[in-house]
């Protein structure tokens, strides 16, 4: 592949990065700028959400369970050994070896954004939860978003139609539950978890389009 391609490639991966993120930064300004309706709505949900949550102790453990099992470093470290082993035993190098990458700064990315903005969990009464650090964007949202995309696109060349269907419909349910779980904990507000969706979405769509032009035309276990 040319270098005049592959500069043209990352200039469209860069800028399809910069218009899928201008939610978020919509999102981050209203937040941090105060803006009432957002704010209302936010307390209202994460109210209404913990009052069910605690009405209902088998729910609470459920959520509680979830929110240990897709905390990001057992989530990357899953992703991490998935990549090891398509390079291991399928070969697929520079995919792995994407993938692996992509998910480590999209985790980097989404912590540092949460000292950036500097938004304080919510506060509710007899909180469910106690989660540590700021609240925008919700870092398992965004991890578990990531990550499901990552291994989505991992994958999907060793699958046949069913298998993406289905591998499809499980990482959407995944990263949907996820972020439901984050408000019904009390650990977030909706607005920090369609931030943390949509970024780790975003970074890593960009950086896939990014890797597929900057890449070599792939063989048949890497397409």
């Amino acid at each position: 592949m040319s270098s005049t391609l592959r500069r043209r490639a990352l200039v469209r991966a860069i800028g399809l990065g910069v218009v899928w993120t201008v939610p978020a930064a919509v999102l981050a300004y209203l937040v941090r700028a105060q803006v009432g309706p957002v704010v209302r709505w936010d307390a209202d949900v994460v109210v209404a959400a913990t009052d069910i949550t605690r009405a209902s102790p088998g729910l609470q453990r459920v959520l509680l369970v979830w929110q240990e099992a897709f905390r990001a470093p057992f989530v990357n470290l899953a992703v991490t050994v998935l990549c090891v082993w398509l390079w291991r035993r399928r070969g697929m190098t520079s995919r792995a070896a994407w993938g692996f990458v992509t998910l480590m700064l999209a985790w980097l990315l989404g912590n540092g954004l949460k000292e950036l903005v500097g938004r304080a969990r919510p506060v509710v009464q007899d909180a469910v939860d106690h989660a540590p650090g700021f609240s925008f964007p919700s870092g398992h949202a965004l991890n578990t978003a990531a990550a499901g995309l990552v291994v989505a696109l991992l994958v999907w060349p060793l699958l046949g139609r069913r298998g993406r269907s289905v591998t499809v419909v499980v990482v959407t349910l995944v990263v949907l539950l996820t972020g439901v779980d984050r408000v019904m904990l009390g650990a977030h507000f909706p607005s920090d978890v369609v931030a943390g969706l949509v970024l780790g979405t975003a970074m890593v769509g960009a950086s896939y389009a990014g890797y597929r032009g900057w890449t070599p035309a792939p063989t048949t276990a890497e397409a």
